[in-house]
């Protein structure tokens, strides 16, 4: 393949400078090629690799599954005698033995990806996006939201924020927000990073008392202004408890942590996770609230469990938890994005990544002393599957969806169930953990 010249262009005679831009000054081009390959199997996973000498050779961005479309690379070339190949290995496909969960248990539509090595190992997806329309089928490409599994990636971004000396574990939100701190109560003032993304800062787990709920809700402005009012409002009282004196699950605590981030950062927490976590993993279809377009089905609708059976809720702001919790539970992405996620965390756990060394992957997934098992975004509990280690899970839900993720890194393991519907009481719950023990049974045993 052929590299492209590189070209500096004078800006003058092209097109008028924006203001701050000097005529003299010239735009830079780097070379580059782009790599394309057919990849019509969307059971067959790609690494597309490169080597200066064909015998060692690095892989170039993430891992990438086949959906029926030619992949195209762009890769910065910084001398001419460089190689690239593609690899790949077949994926397994899960739609059968879901399918009769799925029907058993009366669930619209579900999905499960199994992580094994490094890699995707086995993937499916079936049922129909909306309950009652036979010509909805899901794909493996849609979009599922994930509720709460958001909280482990607000917590990853904090790492990543961490260990660039952006933020410290230690910093506290009077010291993130001194403007404001005079109006809080003595309390939060001390709350921290570290206590907020561990459940152990304060927050409650219930925002309906004294009507925050309800003013977050009908909060019309930006999604940041909203998680502003969220700090505000709590901040105005006394916490629960004294933070880092107890444990107490709380979508408030990690929204109150992502609005840190952001605060810190200068930018909105959607941005600002996309452009650290979603963007350098390839998780290219990740967003945030539900995924299909108004009185469209373009992507699964979230379902409730209602008089023994699913009922169809029309996407829109009504069916999904306002912006203001955010950074706890409003991700969406696709069933193969949250396994690259789920696969990022293995490799951390072991040796570390890019991204973030294994100090910081170790310290989200380890509990602190008496707090329910619960680290950063993970609980930690014991298996007799999980090799010897700790396994770590949690579940996502917004009352319409249900995601549940479960890593055992001492057998690089890992399995991702998922359906669109929940409610109470819940069978999705239980087709999830049908799902798991299958996949243990098939991929582990």
């Amino acid at each position: 393949m052929k590299s492209l010249p590189v070209i500096a262009a004078s800006l003058s005679g092209l097109f008028a400078p924006p203001p701050g831009l000097h005529a003299q000054e010239t735009l830079g081009i780097r070379p580059a090629v782009e790599l394309r390959l057919p990849a019509s199997s969307p059971f067959r996973e790609f690494q597309i690799e490169s080597s200066a000498d064909m015998k060692t050779w690095t892989g170039l961005g993430p891992l990438a599954a086949g959906g029926g479309t030619e992949l195209s690379l762009f890769v910065p070339v910084d001398s001419a005698g460089r190689f690239f190949r593609a690899t790949g290995h077949e994926i397994v496909n899960l739609q059968p033995a879901l399918e009769s969960i799925r029907a058993a248990h009366g669930i619209p539509a579900m999905g499960c990806a199994v992580v094994l090595g490094g890699r995707i190992a086995g993937i499916g997806v079936t049922g129909v996006r909306k309950s009652g329309v036979p010509n909805s089928a899901v794909t493996l490409g849609d979009r599922w939201h994930h509720g709460s599994v958001t909280k482990g990636m607000t917590a990853t971004l904090a790492a990543i924020m961490v260990q660039s000396g952006e933020i410290r574990w230690g910093s506290t939100l009077a010291e993130v927000f001194p403007a404001l701190a005079p109006g809080m109560h003595a309390q939060w003032r001390g709350a921290t990073l570290e206590q907020l993304t561990s459940n152990r800062g304060g927050a409650p787990e219930d925002l309906a008392p004294g009507g925050i709920w309800a003013q977050v809700q009908a909060f019309g402005g930006m999604p940041r202004d909203a998680r502003r009012l969220l700090l505000e409002r709590l901040a105005a009282t006394a916490p629960d408890s004294p933070p880092g004196t107890r444990y107490e699950y709380s979508n408030a605590g990690f929204s109150l942590a992502g609005h840190m981030l952001e605060e810190t950062a200068g930018k909105p927490w959607e941005e600002l996770i996309t452009e650290r976590l979603f963007k350098p993993l390839g998780m290219t279809s990740a967003g945030f609230g539900v995924p299909a377009t108004p009185r469209s089905i373009d992507e699964p609708w979230g379902h409730r469990f209602a008089n023994g059976s699913p009922s169809p809720v029309e996407s829109g702001p009504a069916a999904d938890n306002p912006p203001a919790i955010g950074p706890s539970a409003t991700v969406h992405c696709s069933l193969p994005d949250l396994a690259r996620y789920v696969a990022f965390h293995l490799a951390g756990h072991r040796s570390g990544t890019a991204l973030l060394d294994r100090d910081a992957f170790l310290k989200l997934h380890t509990p602190y002393p008496d707090n329910a098992d619960y680290a950063h975004g993970w609980s930690a509990l014991d298996r007799p599957w999980g090799g010897g280690e700790k396994v770590l899970t949690h579940s996502g839900s917004n009352t319409l969806w249900l995601t549940t993720v479960w890593l055992a890194p001492g057998r690089d393991f890992g399995v991702i169930p998922l359906c669109n519907m929940a409610g109470s009481p819940n069978p999705s719950a239980g087709a999830n953990n049908e799902a798991v023990s299958r996949m243990i049974k098939d991929f582990l045993e």
